[in-house]
Formats: C-alpha cells, structure tokens, sequence
C-alpha cells in the first residue's frame, strides 16, 4: 500500500511538471507574439510621426515612409 501511494505521488507531480511545462510553452510563445506585435506597431507609430511632420512642414512624404 505504501509503494502504491509513492507511486501515485510521483505520477502526480510528473503529471504537475509536463502540465506546468506545457502551460510555460504557451506563455512564451504569446510573449513572443506580443513583443512582435509592440514592434510592428513602433514602426508604424514611427512611420505616421515621420508622415505627420512632413506634412506639418509642407514636405512631401516620401513613398518609403508612407504606410501601406
């Protein structure tokens, strides 16, 4: 019997540590995602101030600043 209880506990925490790891894996990918994400949306904050400072001083925007 108390082989038995050792055995589930064990089963238990192993089951714990691949539930936790999965869990972990997930979290890391949407951080990814997410800092992806932040830096697109920099590029374009920083392409819309060029745009918007050009266009401030009567310039003309020129096409490789221009948002798609």
């Amino acid at each position: 019997m108390n082989k038995v209880l050792t055995i589930a506990a064990l089963v238990i925490a192993l089951a714990t540590i691949g539930f936790l790891y999965q869990t972990l894996s997930k979290t890391e990918e949407a951080l990814k995602r997410a800092e992806q994400r932040f830096t697109d949306c920099e590029q374009v904050n920083f392409q819309l101030q060029n745009q918007l400072t050009a266009a401030t001083r009567g310039a003309t925007v020129p096409d490789s600043l221009k948002v798609r």
